[in-house]
């Protein structure tokens, strides 16, 4: 008998979570279960009082994964197809739910048997391995695991696979002389990638007030400026990862989306929380410099962007209306941080501009995305038909911004703060060239899926936002 047939004559049993597959269906179930209801939080401390067991069946009761959109580890998998189709044994022992395990099983189509969490008892650790030596004896199988709770398995096989292994996994296997996998380590730039940074971008929002009350060079304001904008981008970051905790399968089945850090597998969920809570800290920190307003207006920030990750972004029209008013509340939060005032106009001009962006972003997910008449967005609550008017609805958004700029500049409000307010007659074209452009883009489907970003990151956006900010400092300055 060769190598191969006699390691095929033995049985090999696989670990899930962590191992099979790059993150915790756990976490994943338990995400999932909070996106359908989020008072279920309320019920997971009473379930997890009953044992680790009790938690993973109360949440497998109520909510389904979709096997098929799974970030597997695709060395191992092909690994096992190749002994699956050389006739080995392979068994799925792990300690998610069974519900859970046989829909990866029924999906992959190469597990003999299915060892599971399943009643009373968590399958893992020591009763992993009872349960694998009860069935095969003690060293009568091969085992693939990642984690500490693998090291009494590996011990009771024949032979380990250690996959991407956690700290103590991995110093089992430098004592030992077994066969390893290594999986992918997290870059700097897949952290940033979690953090999205380039949607930071958008707080420079909070200068507006302090820039249009011409105090941009008291330098006070700018420390408090900067010190807003640090935490607000500290406390979006945090919500984005949140997002995207609620947002892993729908994220699969996105393009470009699956590609994210947590959908993808590289980075895990522990990871993406212990990120949370040090995210909120430096937020949180940072707001307790600036006056108590600023810490007003963060909390509802806060809670307005948890209720949009929840359930307020699969609401028809609620959502885009929720987008403005949050790119709306960075320029009060300006404001609260600085002390300045914040007019009518600008709100109604920020209500209007950011509307019509808002709407962009959804009109790009309805040309993106392959839908038929009758068919929503997944996660939204758009169809098909909807582009039409979703379209009419953006641009009569932008001109009402351009109206209510053009409004403000024939108002008394303007010629208390500049001694020629017709130098500034040639911004309402400028916001109209923007966002007219901006839809033109979106029409011929060269838009990114941003708007926000897109018209920071593009030159011919960038010329014409300094050029209304060069109107703006001349005509501040001018005699």
């Amino acid at each position: 008998m060769d190598v191969r047939s006699e390691r095929n004559a033995m049985p090999l049993a696989v670990d899930l979570d962590g191992t099979l597959i790059a993150t915790d269906l756990l976490w994943e179930g338990l995400f999932a279960l909070l996106r359908k209801n989020p008072l279920y939080l309320f019920l997971v401390p009473l379930w997890l009082a009953g044992g680790p067991a009790r938690l993973k069946q109360e949440i497998a009761e109520r909510v389904d994964i979709d096997a098929g959109s799974l970030p597997y580890r695709e060395p191992l998998l092909a690994r096992l197809q190749t002994d699956h189709a050389d006739g080995r044994k392979i068994v799925l022992a792990t300690g998610t739910p069974r519900k859970f395990a046989e829909a990866v099983a029924a999906h992959l189509g190469i597990f003999d048997h299915v060892l599971a969490t399943d009643g009373p008892h968590n399958l893992t650790s020591s009763r992993k391995r009872e349960a694998l030596v009860a069935a095969y004896g003690d060293g009568g199988f091969d085992y693939a695991g990642n984690s500490r709770h693998d090291l009494d398995v590996f011990d009771a096989a024949r032979t380990a696979i250690v996959v991407a292994p956690d700290r103590r996994a991995a110093r089992w296997q430098a004592r030992h002389d077994c066969e390893a996998m290594a999986g992918t380590k997290p870059t700097l730039k897949t952290i940033l990638r979690m953090l999205r940074c380039h949607q930071w971008l958008k707080n420079g929002l909070i200068a507006v007030p302090m820039v249009l009350s011409h105090e941009y060079l008291n330098v006070q304001m700018v420390i408090q400026c900067m010190l807003a904008i640090v935490s607000f981008s500290a406390v979006a970051s945090a919500i984005y990862i949140l997002n995207d905790f609620f947002d892993l399968s729908l994220d699969r089945q996105h393009p470009t989306k699956r590609n994210r850090p947590f959908a993808s597998g590289a980075l895990s969920i522990p990871f993406g929380m212990w990120s949370i809570v040090g995210l909120l800290g430096v937020g949180l920190g940072s707001a307790l410099l600036l006056p108590a307003e600023f810490l007003i207006v963060l909390g509802g920030y806060l809670v307005i962007t948890t209720a949009y990750s929840l359930s307020l972004k699969r609401m028809l029209l609620i959502d885009v209306l929720t987008l403005a008013g949050l790119y709306t509340i960075r320029v009060v939060a300006g404001a609260a941080a600085t002390g300045t005032d914040v007019s009518f106009w600008l709100l109604a001009f920020s209500i209007f501009f950011f509307l019509s962006l808002a709407l962009v972003k959804r009109f790009v997910e309805l040309r993106s995305t392959s839908l038929i008449a009758g068919e929503r967005i997944a996660g939204r609550g758009y169809r098909y038909e909807d582009q039409e008017i979703v379209a009419q609805a953006g641009m009569a958004s932008a001109f009402s911004s351009a109206l209510v700029l053009a409004l403000y500049l024939d108002s008394t409000a303007i010629r208390e703060l500049y001694a020629h307010p017709w130098m500034m007659w040639p911004l309402p074209p400028i916001v109209l060239y923007m966002t007219m452009r901006v839809w033109i883009l979106a029409r011929r489907d060269e838009m990114h899926d941003d708007p926000v970003v897109f018209v920071i990151r593009d030159w011919r956006s960038q010329i014409v936002i300094v050029a209304g900010a060069l109107l703006l400092v001349v005509g501040s300055l001018w005699p």
